[in-house]
C-alpha cells in the first residue's frame, strides 16, 4: 500500500496517514507495521518524525527530510506556532454545542498506556466547535492548543461528548450500519481525523497549510447518518 502524499519538497514530507498504522515501529508483530518502516521501504530515504498520531487516528502527518528541518519544525510545534484541526465523530448526548466550548483540563499518565485528567498533570487546552448534528451523534472540530497524549479523546469525554468509538476509554467497540443498497458498514477505530495543519516552513520564509480529506470510513458513516440511517453500537 502506497501512503498518500499530501505535500512534499526537499525539506519535508506530509502524508495522509491511514487509520490502523503506528507511526513508529512497535514491539513483536507490530515492528513492521508502521508508517516509518513503510516509507523507508517505499522511498528508500531516512525521514525524521516531527509529531505522531494515535494508531486509530487518520490524516495529516508531517516528516522532515534533514536534521535542521526536523529541529525547526519540532521547535515550531513546541512554540505553538503550528495549528492543528481535527474532525471527530462524537456521541452528542445532552451536550449543547451551539457555542464553541473551550476545555482547560490537565492530563497525566495512567496505567497500561492510558492517560487521565488530573490537576497535577500537564496543562492541556482544546477548543471544540460543532460542524454538523447527526443525531444521536455529531461531527465536531477539535483544535488543540497543546499536544498531550490522548488529549482530544479525554477532553471530549470531559465535555460529555466522547468519541463515538473508543473502547480504551469509552464504549462502544464499533459502529455498524447497512445502507439502502445493502452494503454493510463497520467502524471499529476511533473516529478522529487530523484534517488540517498550518505550520512555518523550515526555510523561515512562509507558512504551509495542508489538509487531508475526511477518511473513507468516517465519511461513509457521516453520510449514512446524514441520510437518516440507523447505526448500531457494538459493545
Amino acid at each position: 500500500m502506497d501512503l498518500p502524499v499530501l505535500y512534499e519538497d526537499d525539506r519535508l514530507l506530509v502524508i495522509d496517514k491511514p487509520a490502523g498504522l503506528l507511526v513508529i515501529p512497535g514491539r513483536g508483530e507490530d515492528q513492521a507495521l508502521s508508517v516509518v518502516s513503510m516509507l523507508r521501504e517505499q522511498r528508500g530515504e531516512r525521514l525524521f518524525v516531527v509529531h505522531r498520531l494515535d494508531r486509530g487516528t487518520s490524516g495529516v502527518l508531517l516528516f522532515a527530510r534533514d536534521e535542521e528541518a526536523h529541529r525547526r519544525l519540532c521547535g515550531a510545534l513546541e512554540a505553538r506556532q503550528a495549528e492543528k484541526r481535527y474532525l471527530a465523530l462524537v456521541a452528542l448526548g445532552d451536550v449543547s454545542l451551539e457555542e464553541p466550548k473551550f476545555i482547560d483540563a490537565a492530563i497525566a499518565p495512567a496505567r497500561r498506556g492510558r492517560m487521565r485528567l488530573d490537576v497535577r498533570g500537564k496543562d492541556a487546552r482544546t477548543l471544540v466547535r460543532l460542524v454538523e448534528r447527526l443525531p444521536p451523534y455529531a461531527l465536531v472540530e477539535a483544535v488543540p492548543e497543546t499536544g498531550r497524549t490522548h488529549q482530544i479523546r479525554l477532553h471530549l469525554i470531559h465535555l460529555g461528548a466522547p468519541l463515538a468509538v473508543d473502547p480504551q476509554y469509552h464504549a462502544p467497540r464499533a459502529l455498524l450500519w447497512q445502507t439502502e443498497n445493502g452494503i454493510d458498514g463497520r467502524m471499529s477505530r476511533t473516529p478522529l481525523h487530523a484534517a488540517h495543519m498550518r505550520f512555518p516552513h523550515p526555510d523561515g520564509k512562509r507558512f504551509l497549510t495542508v489538509e487531508a480529506p475526511l477518511a473513507g470510513d468516517i465519511a461513509a458513516c457521516v453520510e449514512h447518518l446524514r441520510r437518516g440511517g440507523r447505526v448500531v453500537e457494538e459493545r
